[in-house]
């Protein structure tokens, strides 16, 4: 019994250190920029190249770490060489995130339940085995003495 409340113990341990990793974690960000006809998509936390963005770079820049879905504007998008030229009124964006914390969970817990159950079915004959001889040696035998006299 105190086995299995130890391994009880180690499973939530490791499904919480699970779930505050997942959280700890950031979905990355991505604004769809449509110039020309033509959608590029460029991660919100990309690191700014100063050959590539010839407008305003000191403050990209300094924004580019801190960058959100509000940044994800036609000012954004005309930063960038694939939309020189273009009129504003004709540049359309889309924010929109991938790999959230959370589907990063569902998909870490679902592969540990799956491997888990499939090393216990592993193993099982095995503890089975070992189950069964130590319920046959707490068994009780009592011998008898008359045999002798």
């Amino acid at each position: 019994m105190r086995q299995q409340q130890t391994s009880w113990v180690l499973f939530v341990f490791a499904l919480l250190s699970l779930l505050s990793l997942s959280s700890a974690a950031s979905p990355t960000s991505f604004c769809k920029c449509t110039c020309f006809g033509n959608s590029s998509i460029v991660a919100l936390d990309a690191p700014v190249d100063p050959n590539k963005s010839p407008t305003k770079l000191p403050d990209l820049r300094e924004r580019a770490s801190k960058k959100t879905c509000n940044d994800c504007n036609r000012q954004f998008c005309l930063s960038y060489p694939f939309c020189k030229g273009e009129e504003e009124e004709n540049v359309v964006t889309t924010c929109f995130q991938r790999d959230s914390a959370k589907d990063q969970a569902v998909v870490w817990i679902f592969i540990l339940a799956t491997v888990g159950l499939l090393s216990y079915a592993g193993v099982r004959p095995w503890i089975d085995t070992w189950a069964e001889r130590a319920r046959n040696r707490r068994t009780y035998i009592p011998v008898s003495n008359q045999g002798g006299q």
